[in-house]
């Protein structure tokens, strides 16, 4: 277990976080919302590694993070209208996009049925880390039902050794995760309501009628 702190060190961070996902093991980095935890998204045993830390079964994949709109494109079988509109108003930002899949997508992440949530965090630190890394399986830092880590110290008392390296950045601006949109229907479907309101995503696109409130 490593403990950097990107504030005083941001290029030993990413080089550290480098070597920690080419071995396909965990490490806790921070977002714009809550601290996260994230493993190399093509790497199979990483990923179940990750699910295992959270104690989450495969029946709840992780979303994958990276640092730009293009490697959307490239995980995304289509992009329809509705998330070109939604990625140029609130991205970078705390929104996650459920999108259907590349048919040949080489990520095992879990049960996904066909989809893929992505999303293009909000923080300069983070989008330099995907760019060094590649796209990253993360999911809050925290253990399944217990609180999402606001300060990596909350991270380590609930993960411990089971992740190889903590990178602290400070508390979270804002601990309250990012919303979640299902573009993969007809209209778009909100399943989690974070910090973006359902009133900001619906002034931008038509909601499902059975979509969150």
């Amino acid at each position: 277990m490593r403990l950097i702190d990107v504030r005083s060190d941001p290029e030993a961070a990413i080089a550290a976080a480098q070597e920690v996902v080419r071995a396909g093991d965990c490490l806790v980095l921070p977002t714009d919302t809550v601290y996260g935890i994230g493993a190399d998204a093509l790497q199979p045993a990483a990923v179940a590694a990750l699910l295992a830390a959270k104690r989450r079964g495969r029946d709840m994949p992780p979303p994958v993070l990276v640092s730009d709109v293009a490697m959307v494109r490239a995980l995304a079988a289509e992009v329809p209208q509705d998330a070109t509109i939604l990625g140029e108003a609130l991205w970078p930002g705390a929104l996650t996009l459920i999108l259907p899949s590349q048919a040949n997508l080489r990520m095992d992440l879990g049960d996904r049925e066909g989809t893929i949530a992505v999303r293009v965090p909000d923080h300069d630190f983070t989008r330099e880390l995907l760019r060094a890394t590649g796209p990253l399986a993360v999911s809050s830092a925290n253990v399944n039902k217990r609180p999402p880590a606001a300060t990596v110290m909350d991270a380590w008392d609930q993960l411990g050794a089971e992740v190889a390296l903590y990178l602290d950045c400070g508390p979270a601006s804002e601990p309250v995760p990012s919303t979640i949109v299902d573009l993969t229907g007809e209209r778009p479907r909100i399943l989690r309501q974070g910090r973006i309101s359902r009133e900001q995503i619906a002034s931008l696109v038509g909601l499902a009628e059975d979509t969150e409130d």
